[in-house]
């Protein structure tokens, strides 16, 4: 049974999720992987949401300001195992719903070409893409995506 849970970026399974992350994202990004980690520390991330499979941690995602009104999509990961069994999307709807409660009315976030998986999720979640944003513009690999909340 997928339980979720609200925490903070000093959740140390959080932390030990995003670890596994940052060693898949070294893979596909490459040599790339050094400009794209600088947008990716965890430290004062107040909004983290672990999902569990029977108490084991198998997936994350967090949320940051973007804007006054916008909140931005960080980090979100599911181990190889429990990839394909909708936890993802659970956690993704969570991270929206709590946006939502505090008042942001869209997210936004970056994800790269190399991960086709993430592009899907996004995609069947209701996100489109948009041109990118911020650090991103006129960045190959990236895709960016937004999504209005509440609709």
């Amino acid at each position: 049974m997928i339980q979720l849970t609200r925490t903070d970026s000093d959740n140390q399974d959080f932390i030990f999720l995003v670890r596994h992350l940052d060693a898949d994202l070294a893979k596909r990004d490459g040599e790339d992987h050094s400009f794209y980690a600088q947008f990716n520390k965890i430290d004062k991330i107040k909004h983290a949401v672990v999902a569990y499979d029977n108490d084991r941690p198998v997936s994350c995602g967090a949320i940051k300001e973007f804007s006054g009104d916008t909140m931005e999509i960080k980090r979100m990961y599911t181990t190889p195992d429990g990839r394909g069994k909708g936890i993802a999307t659970k956690v993704l709807t969570e991270l929206e719903k709590w946006a939502g409660k505090l008042s942001y009315q869209k997210c936004v976030l970056e994800t790269g070409k190399r991960q086709p998986e993430a592009i899907k999720l996004y995609t069947k979640n209701g996100y489109s893409i948009t041109p990118n944003y911020g650090q991103y513009v006129g960045i190959d690999n990236s895709v960016c995506f937004e999504k209005l909340l509440n609709e």
